[in-house]
């Protein structure tokens, strides 16, 4: 009977010690980093209008293969700019490559990854209707978008740098308006194809960032057709990063030396590059 007890005494403690380690997962993750809390400003910026961008892609897969895990945007990496940017009186619209539903990757709303931000997603309808009905890259002008920003997630390495019709949309806009354009992890692909007036890449000797490759070697997901700090590197980037021993808690966000181009490093950058951005904005609004 003393063996039972004792028995039941270990089990109970071993259900006790995983339960309170569950609860307080998302708090030690947030505390090596990932997801920082972010006391930012209040802006007000009505009548500026912002642009979110996405994938359409929705499947991890490997080269030659149709089939794989679901994937698409990670979800913070939209809802957090769309609500940073809808709070300070923003107009704030959803576009994806191809339009109609946007992917999203469905470890987004794994407990210990969700943001505040997914949670007021789940629970918006007008959010939600643009998740189901997104704009098509075709239909909108940049040009007449104060911001244009584009979130990442595994989905963006399959068509953002490969879209022919997004890098013509980003290097006309960058000559035709005065537009801000953002970015976090793998959203800065949407860059790295656009020419400049004499055919050269638009972003060469600018300062940017993006999601890393050690990131991406660390999490085991490197058979993605394109590599966010590679590809910015091939165009001339002056590519910057912050590391840490698990690049998945890392976080950076740089502007370029135009003020044209505000990037963030990753997951956990959405925020920051956010309010860099409407502070620029700010700066720039006259009196």
């Amino acid at each position: 009977m003393k063996t039972k007890r004792t028995l039941i005494y270990i089990v109970s403690s071993i259900v006790v010690v995983l339960c309170v380690g569950a609860i307080a997962l998302p708090s030690t993750l947030n505390s090596f980093g990932f997801h920082p809390d972010y006391d930012g400003e209040q802006y007000y910026l009505k009548g500026k209008k912002a642009l979110i961008v996405t994938t359409s892609h929705g499947v991890l897969n490997k080269p030659g293969e149709t089939e794989g895990d679901a994937t698409g945007v990670l979800s913070s990496e939209m809802t957090i700019p769309y609500y940073e940017f809808l709070d300070a009186s923003m107009q704030v619209d959803l576009a994806s490559i191809e339009g109609g539903e946007i992917p999203i990757d469905p470890g987004s709303f794994l407990y210990f990854i969700k943001e505040d931000a997914d949670k007021r997603e789940l629970d918006d309808d007008v959010f939600q209707a643009y998740v189901q009905n997104s704009i098509p890259l075709k239909e909108v002008d940049f040009t007449q978008n104060d911001v244009v920003f584009f979130a990442g997630g595994w989905g963006a390495a399959y068509d953002m740098a490969q879209s022919e019709l997004l890098a013509e949309k980003v290097s006309e806009a960058y000559y035709n308006s005065d537009v801000i354009y953002g970015s976090v992890c793998h959203g800065a692909l949407a860059f790295t194809e656009a020419k400049d007036s004499t055919g050269d890449y638009l972003i060469k000797g600018r300062t940017m960032t993006g999601v890393t490759q050690k990131q991406l070697d660390q999490l085991g997901i490197a058979f993605t057709p394109k590599h966010p700090e590679n590809e910015l590197k091939k165009a001339g980037a002056n590519f910057q990063a912050n590391h840490k021993s698990m690049d998945i808690f890392a976080t950076l966000t740089v502007v370029d030396e135009e003020k044209r181009f505000v990037t963030g490093q990753n997951q956990n950058s959405g925020h920051e590059t956010s309010q860099m951005i409407m502070k620029i904005l700010s700066e720039n609004q006259p009196y």
